[in-house]
């Protein structure tokens, strides 16, 4: 259930930026919320190249729940590092978009 809000939570974010910058709402609501599970999964494969290369079988004798809870803040970096990138970028199309010319309108 705490997924869930989680999931809700990264889509409305993603959707109001979409909203704020007129791009595609839905398109990215969901874009974010997979933007959360590859860094789950990402997050869970580094947990286990850590057991691989420390040789402990950490990784295989906890259950998933721990496993889980341990990947989601791999999973909230990687939705907080695209947002501050589309951010990044739709600012930098923003401020282009305004100043088209090189003099700024000083020649008239």
């Amino acid at each position: 259930m705490i997924g869930l809000l989680l999931i809700y939570f990264i889509g409305k974010a993603f959707y109001e930026l979409a909203f704020d910058y007129n791009k595609s709402k839905w398109g990215f609501a969901i874009l974010g919320v997979i933007s959360y599970y590859v860094g789950t999964f990402l997050g869970g494969v580094v947990l286990g190249i850590i057991g691989v290369l420390t040789n402990s079988d950490f990784p295989q004798n906890q259950p998933r729940l721990l496993l889980s809870i341990m990947a989601v803040p791999f999973g909230l970096l990687a939705c907080w590092g695209f947002y501050k990138i589309l951010v990044s970028v739709w600012n930098r199309k923003e401020i282009l978009k305004t100043d088209d010319t090189l003099d700024g309108g000083l020649i008239e």
